[in-house]
């Protein structure tokens, strides 16, 4: 069943209804087929788990017989946790026949107790594990024998990979390396959207993933190619999307792929022809819907770190944020404050640091922010 909007703000359904990343797709596939590991940073909402998708199944369009995971370790806050999702997500999938794969699963996984449950459509085992603290290694180094043992190919997509950095046991990431290195079969995906974290981990010759993979760094898709996507899925509903209208829309978000996307999910579900006072009216209900979040969200930081994002809204993109001017027009305190200040919001991941400056993650919250009595 085809969605009944073409504009995806979640998820992955087919080529379709994904938009141009030809290139970085041709990457990742030759990357993949000779055995080469890759590392994609992108900001987040660029698109970048869409693109491991298509990219996954442009690999099983080639390749039937390949095996495919995606994890997700942004939540994740131990080894633990990641040891907990790697089995859920491997495991019982190697094999058609739930009794092979619980016989395969057996002979690997000894230092806990898994839990079995099965797909009621597809009749494939579903793993549940309980790790105690002191077999997590352990757990780990049995889930990638079992990954090993495959005579499949596989790949294995690890998204947020930056996340590893924030668990409180030391060498996880050479814990990681060792094993990851001694497996033939198996090629992975680091995927990750703080871009100094990601790039030291693998460009630093200090640490265990130093020079292991291919870089791939996305941005915003071409505006011509999302414009022709865009267009063209309206023309199949009969409905008009200027192309002056588009592009007004790709500027004003500068083609980050999420917030483009959305607003025109909002378009396409109208029904009706595009003009710049409907793309006004999708915003303020967008914004309206978020307001109380933003509010809220507010609450937890300081006036001066309020102020601060304020003021960044305000401006749009700042390139010196501690300079004299920039602190004297907003009224902002003395730059040792304003710096703590600025910190602390890159660590919330509420203020994002750009090639041309300082701007608000959040291109709705910038926005709604801009907005705001200062």
């Amino acid at each position: 069943m085809k969605p009944n909007n073409p504009f995806l703000i979640s998820g992955y359904y087919s080529p379709e209804f994904f938009c141009d990343r030809e290139q970085e797709t041709k990457t990742i596939l030759d990357a993949l087929h000779n055995g080469r590991n890759v590392t994609l940073i992108a900001p987040r909402r660029m698109g970048k788990t869409g693109l491991i998708r298509h990219a996954f199944y442009r690999l099983k369009e080639q390749l039937p017989d390949i095996v495919t995971f995606y994890l997700d370790i942004y939540s994740t806050q131990s080894l633990g946790d990641f040891v907990r999702l790697f089995a859920s997500t491997v495991l019982g999938q190697l094999d058609s026949a739930p009794q092979k794969a619980l016989s395969r699963i057996g002979q690997f996984v000894r230092s806990c107790r898994p839990v079995f449950t099965f797909d009621e459509l597809t009749g494939v085992p579903k793993v549940r594990i309980d790790v105690a603290p002191a077999e997590e290694e352990n757990t780990l180094k049995e889930i990638f024998e079992y990954l090993g043992s495959s005579e499949k190919r596989c790949y294995v997509a690890i998204d947020e990979f930056q996340q590893i950095t924030e668990y409180p046991e030391n060498g996880v990431e050479a814990l990681l390396r060792s094993y990851i290195q001694f497996l033939p079969n198996v090629n992975f995906i680091f995927a990750g959207s703080k871009q100094h974290l990601m790039q030291e981990m693998f460009t630093s010759s200090k640490r265990p993933f130093y020079q292991s993979t291919q870089p791939l760094t996305i941005g915003s898709i071409q505006r011509d190619e999302y414009a022709s996507f865009a267009t063209g899925h309206f023309a199949k509903r009969n409905v008009k999307l200027p192309q002056d209208v588009f592009n007004s829309i790709y500027e004003k978000y500068e083609g980050h792929t999420w917030y483009v996307q959305c607003l025109l999910n909002r378009l396409y579900g109208y029904n009706r022809d595009v003009d710049m006072e409907l793309v006004s009216y999708a915003t303020e209900q967008i914004l309206s819907e978020y307001s109380y979040t933003y509010a809220n969200l507010l609450k937890a930081y300081t006036p001066g770190q309020v102020r601060l994002l304020k003021a960044i809204a305000k401006e749009g993109s700042v390139k010196e944020v501690l300079s004299g001017d920039f602190i004297s027009a907003y009224r902002l305190r003395a730059a040792s404050s304003v710096s703590a200040a600025l910190k602390k919001l890159q660590e919330s991941e509420l203020v994002y640091q750009t090639a041309d400056g300082y701007i608000i993650y959040d291109r709705f919250m910038g926005e709604w922010l801009r907005r705001q009595v200062f």
